[in-house]
């Protein structure tokens, strides 16, 4: 139970990262609200990391750590850049469900098989992760660009394989595989902006929402990592990729954007999962 409630925590906070973290890119563009949110959650996690005295782990797990923010930030670069390609209403259910059903299929060969109920519990939550992340035309849009869905697979794969990897390497440490795989990802990030020549700058009036992203982002990281710790990969794999649903809510709470009936089925769908993982 308590890893149901890591899992949900997660994609709670998560999901109120990518609110605030699309507010600062409105503002000051997306890569430069992703880096330096990346940083300010690297301070963080080193800071906690330092004062929390845990041992420093060995450079193997460091290794891993930093491949696992490597592929998760290559999958946010691939999902911003199929979002460029006019792919925004199909790019993040398409990512959003295979990141959650390739730890589903790794945990079942790493792990005990899940019982049957758990299993209609993915089937719900999958769903419901599909639903939550599309507009009303959202399946029009898939059937029409059926064949441009190789961006948004491979973020998918990027986010699954990060799933799966950090969830190895938190087994016997928290916070220092964090920070490593916080160095991963900002390494990439820097390498791809210098490469594309995009600018540093920031606008002023982003700086805070680009704070609270850092702290929303660092704090989804850390309850999936206590999750996995707590449960079973694929569950909490799953439960955290739900985050769009905190999106949904929070856009429709201070933005006054309207949830689809579409959003409200793949809400309940969750709901009905949540309830068969408890079970």
């Amino acid at each position: 139970m308590i890893s149901i409630l890591f899992g949900l925590a997660s994609a709670a906070i998560w999901g109120a990262g990518d609110f605030t973290g699309g507010l600062a890119s409105r503002k000051t563009g997306a890569y430069q609200a992703v880096i330096y949110g990346e940083i300010i959650g690297s301070i963080i996690i080193l800071v906690v990391a330092l004062t929390s005295r845990q041992s420093v782990p060995a450079w193997s797990i460091w290794v891993l750590s930093m491949v696992a923010g490597a592929f998760g930030t290559t999958g946010l670069l691939l999902l911003y850049h199929s979002m460029t390609k006019g792919l925004m209403s199909i790019a993040t259910p398409v990512s959003a469900l295979l990141a959650a059903v390739l730890p589903v299929v790794i945990g079942s060969f790493t792990e005990s098989p899940a019982t049957w109920l758990t299993f209609i519990g993915f089937g719900f939550a999958l769903t419901a992760v599909w639903l939550i992340s599309q507009s009303e035309e959202g399946v029009k849009d898939l059937l029409s660009h059926i064949t441009d869905l190789r961006l948004p697979l491979l973020a998918g794969v990027g986010f699954g394989l990060y799933f799966v990897l950090i969830h190895s390497a938190t087994r016997t440490a928290t916070f220092w595989p964090m920070a490593a795989s916080r160095m991963g990802g900002i390494l990439i990030l820097t390498l791809y902006m210098t490469v594309r020549r995009e600018t540093w700058g920031v606008e002023k009036s982003a700086w805070r929402l680009i704070l609270l992203n850092g702290i929303l982002d660092i704090g989804g990281n850390l309850f999936y990592v206590l999750a996995g710790q707590t449960g079973r990969l694929d569950i909490s794999a799953v439960l955290s990729s739900l985050y769009p649903g905190s999106t949904v809510i929070l856009a429709w709470f201070f933005l006054k954007e309207r949830i689809s009936r579409t959003q409200w089925i793949g809400i309940i769908a969750a709901m009905i999962a949540i309830i068969l993982f408890t079970l």
